[in-house]
């Protein structure tokens, strides 16, 4: 049984622009499935200086880090692990008496689910979208030993950018012709205005081998429902944000869940 919240529970966090609610969820569901100490809070802030100051000179175990403080962040703290190295990006950070240490778990997660699917490393693929995700995506595909790649982006600056810092082709709209794994790396599918949007033409999902979309809610977009109808493997953005925040968990306590509790806080964080 976990114990009752007190002076030496081990507080751990996120800062985020828009607070969610998935990691707070499924963090304290597996400190009371473990009993373990801990308690996770979800914040937003003004001042990041004066947060990441605050993470160190409070003892808060760890943060984790969404847009619009993943670059920013990183002057902040004390060192950088190769994760975070690999795309200049932090989204997790681990406190180790008072030494601030940055990782990016959304990293490690991608690079996982490839090696996990085998993807062959002749495998062309189309990547839609440039933002600080694309950059996880792209940099773990190119690590992973994807050779032949195009970003797919109508920003024309971070598109080629994007394309160019790892070994990549650039367009600025999708073209005529498949490739067999499609990547969605934007809002289309996602709760809200483009929730209905297909993030692939037809033609372009039927000819694929291989459809990944980095869109954690609905777990099933557009996209990878029209996907599976016709057959394909899926790589699914709910499998990203499991991964990324069972490592931070990971981190953060020393303690890896069981995978049956890992899939109980997971359909906990999503309810």
């Amino acid at each position: 049984m976990k114990p009752p919240i007190g002076r030496d529970t081990t507080l751990c966090m996120s800062l985020a622009a828009r607070p969610g609610t998935f990691g707070s969820r499924f963090h304290n569901h597996l400190y009371e499935a473990l009993g373990l100490d801990y308690v996770y809070k979800a914040f937003t802030t003004r001042d990041l200086p004066a947060a990441i100051g605050g993470v160190r000179a409070l003892g808060i175990r760890g943060c984790a880090i969404s847009m619009p403080f993943k670059e920013a962040v990183m002057a902040l703290l004390d060192g950088l692990e190769p994760s975070a190295r690999a795309i200049d990006s932090v989204n997790t950070i681990v406190n180790e008496g008072g030494r601030l240490t940055g990782y990016n778990t959304d990293y490690v997660a991608v690079r996982r689910l490839v090696e996990e699917a085998r993807l062959a490393p002749d495998m062309p693929f189309l990547l839609r979208g440039s933002g600080g995700m694309a950059k996880a995506v792209v940099a773990a595909f190119r690590d992973a030993g994807l050779r032949a790649g195009t970003v797919v982006a109508r920003n024309e600056a971070a598109g080629r950018a994007l394309a160019h810092t790892y070994g990549y082709s650039w367009r600025a709209e999708l073209p005529d012709t498949p490739a067999p794994l499609l990547v969605n790396v934007t809002p289309l599918g996602m709760a809200g205005p483009d929730q209905d949007v297909l993030a692939f033409p037809e033609p372009l999902i039927a000819a694929c081998g291989v459809a990944f979309d980095v869109v954690a809610l609905p777990v099933e977009t557009p996209f990878l429902a029209r996907a599976r109808v016709l057959g394909k493997r899926l790589i699914s953005g709910g499998e990203v944000a499991v991964l990324q925040a069972l490592e931070q968990f990971i981190l953060y306590t020393g303690v890896t869940p069981t995978r049956a509790q890992v899939d109980a806080a997971a359909a906990f964080a999503r309810g």
